[in-house]
């Protein structure tokens, strides 16, 4: 019996919580903020052939970049947009779907489901689910934002419950995933990896990638160093263009 084909998926640090995930048969974009290596001009001039998707969590100036109608236009493209983004934006002429927490939109080029659950800040985070049965988690801002210390117990209280809600709803649909980015941002002070430690409690992830860590990569490579690789291998892209291929 001749073995199974592995697919890989090369998986590229845009900046900040962006990320380009070349599959087979579709380019996934995330969050395209900025492109300071020029990555993914690089990678759309390499598969000239492929589709393009782009996901926007929501408006944030450091997760929503209006240049991205702009970008791949000898491409078939489609843009999946958090439903906060404002259609003065949007050119009416391109192929896109407005998502917020719980649409559900399928058969997007080489996607066959895409789910938007909530955030613990603005938009939403993505489910894509790939033809191959592949699955990929992008959390957008979803996360457990406080500062403890400085913010009061009642503000640390009303994020946490916020968050441990959010992340009920989706544990409770999502069991496992292939790869997942989440954001780890060390600005939080001592708790700034809390978020995406309980996550990772709930929700099997293959492949786990630390985002929105605006260049503070030390403590965040640290964190991602100490995971147990037998559970989750962690890769702590820490420069624009960086990449590595899972399977």
């Amino acid at each position: 019996m001749p073995a199974a084909i592995v697919y890989m998926i090369k998986v590229t640090y845009l900046d900040h919580s962006g990320f380009v995930l070349s599959a087979p048969d579709t380019i996934l974009v995330f969050d395209y903020y900025r492109d300071p290596s020029h990555a993914l001009q690089r990678i759309l001039h390499g598969n000239p052939s492929l589709p393009v998707v782009f996901f926007v969590s929501h408006h944030h100036r450091d997760h929503f970049n209006p240049g991205i109608f702009e970008i791949a236009q000898n491409h078939e493209r489609t843009y999946v947009l958090s439903d906060d983004v404002a259609q003065r934006y949007v050119p009416s002429t391109l192929r896109t779907a407005g998502l917020s927490a719980g649409d559900v939109v399928e058969n997007i080029y080489g996607i066959r489901r895409i789910k938007a659950y909530g955030s613990t800040d603005a938009g939403v985070s993505f489910l894509v689910e790939l033809a191959d049965g592949k699955s990929v988690f992008h959390g957008g801002d979803l996360n457990l934002w406080h500062w403890k210390e400085e913010s009061t117990d009642e503000e640390v209280r009303q994020a946490a419950d916020a968050y441990y809600k959010e992340l009920r709803r989706i544990s409770s649909e999502v069991r496992y995933v292939d790869i997942a980015m989440l954001a780890v941002d060390p600005r939080l002070g001592a708790d700034y990896a809390v978020g995406a430690k309980e996550f990772l409690k709930e929700v099997k992830v293959k492949y786990f990638f630390p985002m929105h860590f605006d260049g503070q990569y030390k403590e965040v490579c640290g964190f991602v160093g100490g995971m147990d690789a037998s559970v989750t291998s962690g890769h702590c892209l820490r420069s624009p263009g960086e990449s590595v291929d899972v399977d």
